[in-house]
């Protein structure tokens, strides 16, 4: 059974810095397209960061420059890293993963379509 575990998450002030975390468990990160997305309240999901099976990474326009997609293949967690936050980066932050791998430009999508797997989210929050 595959299952995903969202950490990290907490309070910070603009400018600042967190690292959310996402633990997998039923299946290998290294052999899956993964992706974090973020909700913030009144407004729909949107993909924020995807990674492909070679560490390939794509990222929302909002968040280019300032947020990194990585993973620990040794420990099976995904992880993002996100500086310079500002006030209108607060949201639940999602970890997801598509049923399948590759290093196609599909695997590196940002549509929350083509995911298959979610976690339960970590909120972050980023006052000012």
């Amino acid at each position: 059974q595959v299952r995903l575990v969202e950490s990290g998450g907490g309070s910070v002030q603009a400018g600042g810095s967190l690292r959310v975390s996402c633990e997998a468990s039923g299946y290998t990160i290294s052999s899956y397209c993964m992706g974090w997305f973020r909700q913030a309240p009144g407004k729909e999901r949107e993909g924020v960061a995807a990674i492909d099976s070679a560490g390939r990474s794509n990222y929302a326009d909002s968040v280019k420059g300032r947020f990194t997609i990585s993973q620990d293949n040794a420990k099976n967690t995904l992880y993002l890293q996100m500086n310079s936050l500002k006030p209108e980066d607060t949201a639940m932050y999602y970890c997801a993963a598509m049923a399948y791998g590759g290093t196609w430009y599909g695997c590196r999508s940002l549509a929350e379509g083509r995911y298959t797997y979610w976690g339960q989210g970590t909120q972050v929050t980023v006052s000012s």
